[in-house]
């Protein structure tokens, strides 16, 4: 029986807000994967253990959910206005596909420690003490993010006292500003309208705001499909019949996006859009067991990515919510009660999260300067990941 020796990569498994994901340098990289195609895909599917028809990722570093099958590939920036390039791949666990068509926002928070600890930012920009701000420059959606990581003597702090629902142990904040979430053309809403009618066969016409800010996001109210917001992962995931509806949802919301020509490309299309629904708040049960006080909280939110109900909710839908609770007359902003708004915190199956953005209305178009929410790091495990070396 042939056997093929088992090659290594320096990699970094590394905590991002709410997510976890397997970090390269581009430069560790084999040759053949330092460039976008095939092989790069190949790479990363074995890395993470997919695609796995048992769901388990048994066979790699993934961790059987969409917020456990992430990879990053990271560089020191071609900008002079930047001090590295981040790109970010989504791998399906079921399926041989790398989705590379948006960002990561819990995985951002890591970008800049990462990028500190390897040598990927100019040690003039790193203080003793103090923050250091990392401008990060996003590939896959071509936008500026800058990061503010705690400095103690000349290292990166991770741990600390901040607390993040969907964490279970705390530690050091690190604030995320989304620069100029919209798309490159400043077109926030695609389809021009705050509110439209989405026709959704086998579930009927729903109200949607659809919105390009942070990542494209499909939002509905939560009592238009039978729910109220509050519910927990089980009661959404367990539920065959209500992830068809959702995916359905989603890939009719994402041709009226002009993001597919057709609603069968939507599984070829996982990452994005995002689809979530909203609710004004009250009281629940988070699934930690923690009480969440309606009196503490704007709105609910519940959002879905790769086809399952978010334990917590995705950095990127997140700066969406704040996008579209900045612009009055959104659902979001309306389930929110309908004010102008810097900030909201909404309410998600783990807890609850403030996150903050300001809304202008420019010669007819809407444009957020910036969306910001303070998220963690802490690396996990650094050293080489081996991969069979037939793998790609």
């Amino acid at each position: 029986m042939a056997s093929t020796p088992q090659i290594k990569i320096p990699a970094t498994y590394m905590r991002g807000g709410t997510s976890k994901g397997v970090f390269f340098k581009l430069s560790d990289l084999p040759s053949v994967a330092q460039k976008a195609g095939p092989d790069r895909d190949r790479l990363l599917l074995r890395v993470i253990g997919s695609p796995d028809p048992y769901e388990k990722q048994i066979d790699g570093m993934g961790g059987a959910t969409s917020s456990t099958s992430k990879t990053v590939i990271l560089s020191k920036s071609e900008s002079s206005e930047h001090d590295v390039d981040y790109l970010f791949g989504q791998v399906s666990i079921d399926k041989p596909v790398v989705d590379w068509s948006g960002n990561c926002g819990n995985l951002s928070a890591a970008v800049g420690p990462f990028a500190i600890a390897n040598g990927l930012v100019d040690a003039a920009r790193i203080p003793e003490n103090g923050l250091a701000e990392v401008r990060i420059w996003q590939v896959n959606i071509q936008k500026t993010i800058v990061s503010q990581v705690p400095i103690v003597n000349g290292q990166v702090q991770e741990t600390g006292d901040f607390e993040l629902d969907g964490v279970t142990f705390p530690a050091a904040e690190i604030a995320v500003a989304f620069m100029d979430p919209a798309d490159g053309e400043g077109a926030i809403f695609p389809t021009g309208s705050l509110i439209d009618d989405l026709d959704v066969p086998g579930v009927g016409k729903l109200k949607a705001t659809l919105i390009n800010a942070g990542i494209p996001t499909v939002f509905i109210n939560a009592a238009d499909v039978g729910y109220t917001g509050a519910e927990l992962q089980d009661v959404i995931n367990s539920d065959i019949r209500a992830l068809k509806m959702f995916e359905a949802i989603r890939a009719y919301g994402a041709v009226r996006m002009g993001l597919i020509n057709d609603v069968s490309d939507a599984a070829h299309r996982q990452h994005t859009p995002k689809v979530a629904f909203v609710g004004p708040p009250v009281d629940y049960v988070s699934s930690s067991g923690k009480p969440v006080q309606a009196a503490d909280i704007d709105l609910l939110v519940r959002a879905l990515s790769m086809g399952k109900l978010h334990h917590a909710m995705m950095g990127t839908a997140a700066v969406a919510i704040a996008a579209a609770a900045a612009i009055e007359g959104t659902l979001v902003n309306l389930a929110a009660g309908g004010d102008k708004r810097q900030a909201v915190t909404f309410g998600h199956p783990s807890g609850s999260l403030r996150v903050g953005a300001e809304a202008n209305l420019i010669d007819g178009r809407w444009q957020i300067d910036q969306a910001i929410m303070s998220r963690s790091a802490r690396v996990l495990m650094e050293g080489v990941v081996r991969i069979p070396g037939d793998s790609f």
